[in-house]
């Protein structure tokens, strides 16, 4: 689900243990702080994403001004990777290569930004303490934890800066409190004289990304697919539908039915796609991280995928969930 623009700025550098002392109804007004914190900040450090014993190290600058947001982001591993982000245009280059503009339509949730600016209904799903204070990256936080309850979505831990409530930290812990994922900054400065003299890539020598790859442009955000037929029945409790289009995907033939669902903290996406030549597919189940992907056939002629910040159980009760129900 993840791209590498995605995987990049999800970060950590190490599990925590447990929390052992009862932790304290988390302040709404706090939970806030920290959801806008992550937008309205000057910020520049290095944080890493790591799973298992895969590490990927990254640099990003952050800047908001009058003009909105501005973002750079550097890969400071492997190939070089740069992304420019200036509020909802994306610029990407790979090693040198001309830049190449992506399709920004919605804005993502990604490290330091991981909390939705609506919050309310998080309370029906997590619940949501405060745990011991820390020290990440040179800087005091607060821990805060969102346990969920059900078995059908992961625990978040949140490391918060105490002053500006910039996440520094967050790691994601399947039932056996064992972390499956964790992000977060290694060397960081937050506001004073951060430089700025990167800018968008000249739009002259820029390609638009629909454009090389002969796409059409995909639907603006909130522009539902009406009447698709399809149906997901078996959603955990609070995953709400928050985007469905029908969306070319490199490699396929005709455009995939693209479904996305979110909690507030977690997400599941459902792709559809008509089987050509009805070829014998076996169900498949794989994962990256606390990312797990899905795949089946349903009716003999479609495969479905479910892609899902959730644990294997889910993405399966989802994907078994699927059918079609007509116009």
């Amino acid at each position: 689900m993840r791209l590498w623009w995605v995987l990049v700025l999800v970060l950590s550098c190490g599990a925590e243990t447990a929390v052992a002392e009862e932790p304290n109804q988390v302040d709404l007004d706090w939970l806030k702080t920290i959801a806008f914190a992550a937008h309205q900040t000057d910020y520049s450090g290095t944080f890493i994403y790591q799973y298992g014993s895969h590490i990927e190290t990254s640099r990003i600058t952050h800047i908001s001004d009058r003009d909105g947001e501005h973002e750079k982001l550097e890969s400071l591993d492997g190939p070089h990777r740069e992304i420019i982000r200036n509020n909802d245009e994306v610029w990407c280059s790979l090693d040198g290569h001309k830049a190449v503009q992506l399709e920004k339509r919605h804005k993502d949730r990604e490290f330091p930004a991981l909390l939705p600016e609506q919050l309310t209904a998080l309370n029906e799903n997590y619940r949501i303490r405060t745990g011991p204070k820390a020290r990440i990256a040179g800087f005091n936080a607060q821990t805060i934890i969102f346990q969920p309850k059900d078995n059908l979505r992961y625990t978040h831990k949140f490391w918060a800066h105490t002053d500006s409530g910039l996440l520094l930290k967050a790691a994601v812990l399947n039932e056996r409190n064992q972390v499956v994922e964790q992000y977060a900054f290694t060397e960081l400065t937050i506001g004073g004289d951060i430089k700025h003299d990167w800018t968008v890539p000249d739009k002259s020598l820029a390609v638009s990304l629909a454009q090389k790859l002969h796409l059409s442009p995909l639907p603006k955000a909130g522009e539902p697919v009406v009447d698709s037929g399809w149906q997901v029945d078996a959603l955990p409790p609070g995953f709400q539908k928050i985007m469905e289009i029908r969306r070319p995907m490199r490699g396929k033939k005709a455009p995939v039915l693209h479904m996305v669902f979110s909690d507030g903290l977690a997400g599941i996406s459902v792709f559809i796609e008509k089987l050509s030549d009805n070829p014998d597919v076996n169900p498949t189940l794989s994962s990256q991280g606390a990312i797990q992907v899905y795949s089946k056939v349903i009716d003999d002629d479609h495969l479905v995928t479910v892609v899902g910040e959730v644990p294997p159980r889910t993405v399966m009760q989802v994907a078994d969930s699927v059918r079609y129900a007509g116009n």
